[in-house]
């Protein structure tokens, strides 16, 4: 066993203590915080490149670390940690963008006041994430799964006296619990089935051929096998974390948090980890004995809500008017073309996409917070424009970002998207995938071109006079990921696929439709980029938006799902909260009175038994003894004279008594 493999656990030990250190750091420290969050980062992102190098050299192989965690009598709990191309991609990623972000961080939140307790909830967050990616149980997983959704709920509600942010704090942390829960039902009953949480031990894992045997042989009810129904639960999961359909509503109200949190958690990592777990339990995802195909039946519904949600989240985005929110609905679009790739292509095309989208992704982010600090925390994108001028390497940088979203050649974005196409375009099941994404790809290359137009093109329409660029705190960070959303397209390519080479240890070969499906695709987004220049270029972008309408209010109003939600789940939710509460008032409350006053009524006739009956016969019968023993104690008081006097008085008396009778 490599160093790399047998000290993994140190890349998320460094951030964890580096968050308890500041927990209890004064705020006056604030270099300090942000040197030790960082150094704790770049850290993990070194011990990340040992371990990246360690898969390597030893081609791929998987090297799991298990321990003992807790002992019940003979059960046995296990944890551990796991060592290949899965989790080393993971790690080195979210070191590398999660040091560029904290780094931004220091410019970003320079001025506010609590900037040691958000370096703290940073690296809490950072160490939750690490933990999970490197986990070898799916126990460990889940506890650095609700580790992470406690570091989301703080950081989204950061700035907790802005109600917006408390809303969307708690917002976030109930809708993702929701899908948890199907997840936790999911563990528990795989654990039942296999006797294991660990995915890798020997070949007794329950991603190991014996348990995934055992799961496809069992049915259940409606004849589903029952490595499919626990796969489903875990999906829910899943569909929380990630933002899918019709879990989604919590992801773009997040966007009240500071911006270097929408970029770390929202685009590059948490919202990610629902990708990973289909990733990593993909055995499982995979195990159907309906499997003839070579879909089951789980991935068959992954692919589907992907491919949903990818569509619904890109029409949304095109009415939407804050820089962050377009944004966000774009995180949740390109979520769901990761499920689909997943589903339709294996996890190696699904996670391509991650790494990518990580990328350009914290790169979009992180330049709408340059935009945003250059006007002064104003968010509405027909507030903004001509800002290239004012702005010009916060906008070479976004535009680098934009053009890999919507799949321009030679960006990233554009090789992971069509490799996901591609899968999709010969998935036997059906062709409706394809169909869904390329119009989400149309859709995509729309919305960013509109974005693009409003904030950096036309005329500055207010506050034009103040607007600046960013500092090179800021700045340095959007460069370096603007160059890797370029160069991660050098190991994705369809001719040299060396990142799905490295992670499933074989070569993938180059479909005979590959150059079909991009040229389809480049010409679905030229397409958009043109539908975008003509609408928002062709003239001045002031007053109402040149797409005004009844179809335009809907999207802007995100299909009223918040709405529908509003009037259904939550209203339901509080009527049967009042029930509830009526039912405690008024009938469980009523019957716990009632049988109170039963007993406190059984208490006081008690009490009038015992003092009136029991107590009085017995003082009085007390009292008669006393009385009897006091004239005992006259006759026996142990005086010898008065002895006398009763003996003379009792002689006198019998010698009284024997004259009478002897007269007679």
């Amino acid at each position: 066993m490599s160093w790399a493999a047998a000290n993994l656990w140190l890349i998320a030990a460094f951030p964890l203590a580096a968050a308890a250190v500041l927990a209890v750091t004064p705020r006056r420290h604030r270099r300090f915080a942000a040197g030790l969050s960082i150094g704790a980062m770049v850290i993990g992102f070194l011990i990340s490149l040992c371990a990246f190098s360690s898969t390597l050299a030893n081609h791929g192989e998987r090297v799991p670390r298990n321990f003992d965690w807790i002992n019940v009598g003979a059960t046995t709990v296990k944890l551990g940690w796991v060592l290949d191309p899965l989790s080393a991609v993971m790690l080195l990623m979210v070191t590398f963008v999660g040091a560029l972000i904290f780094i931004y961080s220091v410019g970003y939140m320079a001025h506010d006041e609590n900037f040691t307790r958000f370096f703290c909830f940073l690296s809490l967050f950072a160490a939750a994430m690490l933990g999970l990616v490197m986990s070898n149980s799916l126990l460990g997983m889940f506890m650095c799964w609700e580790l992470v959704g406690l570091a989301s709920y703080l950081l989204i509600g950061f700035w907790f006296f802005k109600p917006s942010a408390a809303a969307a704090a708690k917002k976030a942390f109930i809708v993702t619990r929701i899908g948890d829960l199907g997840f936790f039902i999911g563990m528990i009953w795989l654990y039942g089935e296999t006797g294991t949480l660990l995915f890798y031990d020997g070949g007794n894992g329950c991603l190991e051929a014996s348990a995934l045997s055992k799961l496809v042989a069992q049915t259940t009810m409606g004849g589903m096998a029952l490595s499919t129904v626990i796969s489903l639960l875990i999906f829910c999961g899943a569909m929380g974390k990630s933002g899918q359909v019709p879990l989604h509503v919590w992801l773009p109200d997040a966007m009240e948090g500071p911006t270097p949190v929408s970029a770390l958690i929202h685009a590059a990592t948490m919202v990610a980890a629902g990708v990973f777990l289909v990733a990593r339990t993909y055995p499982l995802m995979d195990a159907d004995p309906a499997n003839i195909a070579g879909y089951s039946t789980a991935l068959t519904v992954v692919t589907w809500v992907g491919a949903i949600t990818a569509v619904f989240a890109a029409l949304i985005a095109i009415a939407q008017d804050d820089i962050k929110r377009i944004l966000a609905y774009s995180t949740v679009s390109q979520l769901g073309y990761m499920m689909v790739g997943i589903g339709v292509g294996g996890y190696a095309v699904g996670m391509f996409h991650l790494i990518t989208h990580a990328f350009f992704k914290a790169l979009l982010f992180l330049g709408a917070g340059s935009v945003i600090h250059g006007m002064h925390e104003r968010q509405d994108i027909r507030e903004m424009g001509g800002l290239r001028k004012h702005m010009p390497l916060t906008f070479a940088t976004y535009a680098g970002g934009m053009m890999a979203l919507a799949g321009v050649i030679p960006f990233s974005g554009f090789f992971s998207k069509d490799e996901i196409l591609l899968s999709a375009s010969i998935w036997k099941t059906s062709r409706w995938p394809f169909y869904l994404a390329l119009f989400g790809a149309l859709c995509t290359a729309f919305y960013m071109t509109r974005q693009m137009l409003y904030v950096f093109y036309g005329n500055p329409r207010s506050h034009a006079e103040n607007v600046h660029e960013s500092p090179r705190v800021m700045v340095v960070p959007l460069i370096i990921l603007a160059a890797f959303t370029i160069l991660l397209s050098i190991v994705g390519t369809p001719i040299l696929p060396l990142f799905h080479e490295y992670l499933t240890g074989h070569h993938g070969e180059m479909g005979s439709g590959v150059v079909t499906v991009m040229l389809i695709s480049t010409g679905i987004v030229a397409l958009g980029l043109a539908l975008g220049c003509w609408i928002y270029a062709r003239r001045p972008l002031t007053g109402a938006d040149p797409l005004e309408s009844d179809i335009y209010y809907v999207l802007k109003n995100k299909f009223f799902v918040d709405e529908l939600y509003e009037l259904s789940v939550v209203r339901l939710n509080a009527w049967s909260a009042r029930g509830l509460r009526w039912l405690d008032d008024f009938v469980w409350q009523g019957a716990v009175m009632a049988v109170s006053y039963v007993v406190l009524g059984l208490a006081w006739i008690n009490r009038l038994i015992d003092e009136f009956v029991v107590n009085l016969g017995f003082d009085k019968g007390c009292g008669g003894f006393r009385l009897g023993a006091r004239a005992l104690a006259f006759w026996q008081n142990g005086q010898v004279q008065r002895y006398l006097r009763f003996i003379g008085l009792a002689a006198a008396v019998m010698v009284a008594l024997l004259l009478w009778g002897w007269r007679k």
